[in-house]
């Protein structure tokens, strides 16, 4: 876990950090990784926006249906800190950055119309606009402690909260910022005042303080929790709601006098709120979690934006390592004993397949409906011509173990394995033929670019990043010959997909690696973590999935990358995708799970 500044960002997944309901049916959420999501019926069907950004999004602020800002940042070790602010005029559609000249991340942002606002962050960073931000000018907050959301009530009155306890006020459009005694020594995350004199400041330890003198005097007031409670809304002197961590949500309807604990469903991590009226509310938090309230939060409904990956009954409890779709209803799962596992349905059901080997099976890949090969212990090669109603042994022409096999069409296959086994064959498996190679590892995937070209994968000699070898070996003729090829740093390699001739992922113990070339050469693209299975196809979306129930999602390439809330911790060892949408993970334990369609 990694603290900045007193935010909190969490390896778990990317997080929701702010929102705004702008009307009934437009909402607006922005988060880690440059995420933002926006509804237009209320929270039925959310799309993720286009932010050009792939750092942080703390903040976001509309003045109507059209027009709004996001603002974040980053830091980077060696690199340092910038502060992020990006502009939309047609609803989020497409998003513009703005020069903010911050050096440090920004957490926070409000305006009051259209020219005019701030932007707050870290080290006291505070910024102003009046002309909707082509410029940015630098205030002076008088504070060198992050600043992480500000209330204004107008263009001249408005209250900041950050770290330290710092609450400060201006009733000159921020040309002086004075201080106020709010007597908290915790950070406060989270301000909303309704009009000049009446508003409420929330913050770590369960910390709720109220002022109705314009802050002269801020009077603490019973939470009854102890959690850090990261964000407040009020749409009057009375009401209001509050949430925090652990998927903490406080009601008041007397100016929080008393304060009610609501019941969410949801124990998680909160992040912000925003409500319309007293009645319809939106709030977000970790996993990309959207609550949505009508009724004043007497019920709160999950809206999140895209929780796909749901459990799959697979009837058994041995390890899957390996999957193969060829439709987004038709695929095989292979694992421990011998096991091979078939759905015509998008794995509505599963129906076990006779293997005839007590082996495990590692890897698989099918060509169509009726043709697949399925690899594993001591050399088996098992191929089927009917769909996996029957499956043949092939003679292997090897003992080791074989880890992963593909296919370049019906005829052109390679499997890869133990001890840098490499076996290929033209003739649809009825002839395997050694590859002429020894590197003394063990190669853990293989996939074809085309009919004959293809990339062998495996862990490098010596711990990455100092090994003095990694083993990417391509092939242009079909697995007869191969050349060595590396990549920046020095990786251990364990899955790899081609989306098309020439575009491809590598994904290693360091994270992704991506080709442009087919194969030939490989550039690092992102880091966070082991990853065991890629999947990608020819629309840019990939999947990665590893240890822990992690996955990964990229929309563009490989570019960029999202983790997904899997709902598992169990090793996840293989993906199939088909398209943006449909896609499928094997795990530990006999685990399935299944992306479909999404838009709620």
């Amino acid at each position: 876990m990694l603290c900045i500044a007193g935010l909190r960002t969490d390896a778990r997944a990317q997080s929701l950090r702010a929102v705004a309901v702008i009307d009934p049916m437009t909402i607006v959420a922005v988060g880690e990784v440059g995420t933002i999501i926006r509804t237009t019926d209320g929270g039925a069907i959310w799309t993720v926006l286009p932010s050009g950004t792939t750092g942080a999004l703390y903040g976001v602020s509309f003045v109507d249906a059209e027009t709004g800002w996001a603002v974040g940042g980053s830091c980077t070790l060696f690199v340092g800190c910038d502060g992020v602010i990006l502009h939309t005029t047609n609803g989020g559609d497409t998003w513009m950055p703005q020069s903010s000249g911050a050096t440090q991340p920004l957490y926070g942002v409000s305006f009051v119309d259209a020219n005019t606002g701030w932007a707050m962050g870290g080290v006291g960073t505070l910024l102003h606009t009046t002309d909707g931000g082509d410029t940015w000018t630098p205030q002076s907050s008088g504070t060198s402690c992050a600043l992480f959301q500000s209330s204004f009530v107008d263009a001249n009155i408005g209250t900041l909260v950050g770290d330290c306890g710092i609450i400060l006020r201006t009733t000159d459009g921020g040309e002086t910022w004075i201080g106020q005694p709010s007597h908290a020594n915790v950070p406060l995350f989270g301000v909303s005042f309704v009009d000049g004199d009446t508003g409420t400041v929330v913050g770590e330890d369960g910390m709720i303080l109220r002022t109705t003198d314009a802050g002269t005097t801020w009077t603490q007031q019973m939470s009854g929790t102890r959690d850090f409670l990261r964000g407040v809304s009020f749409v009057d002197g009375n009401t209001g709601t509050v949430v925090g961590l652990g998927g903490t949500i406080l009601r008041t309807t007397d100016g929080g006098d008393t304060w009610i604990q609501q019941t969410s469903g949801f124990p998680y991590d909160l992040f912000a709120v925003s409500f319309l009226d007293g009645n319809t509310g939106t709030a977000v938090g970790i996993f990309r979690t959207v609550l949505g309230t009508t009724d004043g939060g007497g019920t709160w409904t999950l809206q999140t934006r895209r929780e796909p990956w749901r459990q799959q009954i697979s009837g058994t409890s041995q390890n899957l390592y390996g999957v193969s779709f060829v439709d987004a209803n038709t695929g095989w799962a292979v694992g421990g004993a011998g096991t091979i596992l078939n759905t015509t349905d998008g794995g509505e059901t599963w129906t076990q397949q006779t293997s005839g080997t007590p082996n495990d099976l590692r890897g698989v890949s099918f060509v169509d409906a009726n043709t697949g090969w399925a690899v594993g212990g001591a050399g088996t090669i098992l191929n089927t011509t009917d769909g996996g109603e029957t499956w043949r042994l092939q003679i292997s022409n090897t003992n080791d173990v074989l880890y992963g096999v593909g296919f370049g069409d019906a005829n052109t296959g390679i499997a890869v394995g133990a001890n840098s086994t490499a076996v290929h064959t033209a003739d649809g498996g009825r002839t395997w033929m050694p590859s002429h190679f020894r590197v003394g590892q063990p190669l853990q995937g293989v996939a074809f670019a085309g009919a004959t070209t293809a990339v062998a994968v495996g862990p490098a000699t010596g711990p990455p990043p100092n090994c003095t070898m990694e083993w990417i070996l391509r092939t242009t003729d079909g697995g007869a010959t191969w050349s060595p090829r590396t990549s920046f740093p020095c990786d251990d390699h364990h899955g790899i997909s081609f989306a098309d001739a020439n575009r491809g992922i590598m994904v290693g113990s360091r994270g992704t690696n991506s080709s442009t070339n087919g194969g030939s050469s490989w550039s690092f693209r992102n880091g966070g973590g082991a990853n065991y299975g890629v999947s990608f196809v020819a629309d840019g979306t990939a999947t990665t999935v590893g240890g822990g129930g992690r996955i990964r999602r990229s929309v563009d390439f490989g570019q960029s990358w999202l983790d997904e809330f899997s709902g598992t911790t169990n090793m996840l060892w293989s993906v199939s995708i088909v398209d943006a949408d449909t896609g499928t993970v094997v795990g530990s334990g006999g685990t399935i799970l299944r992306r479909t369609t999404v838009g709620n």
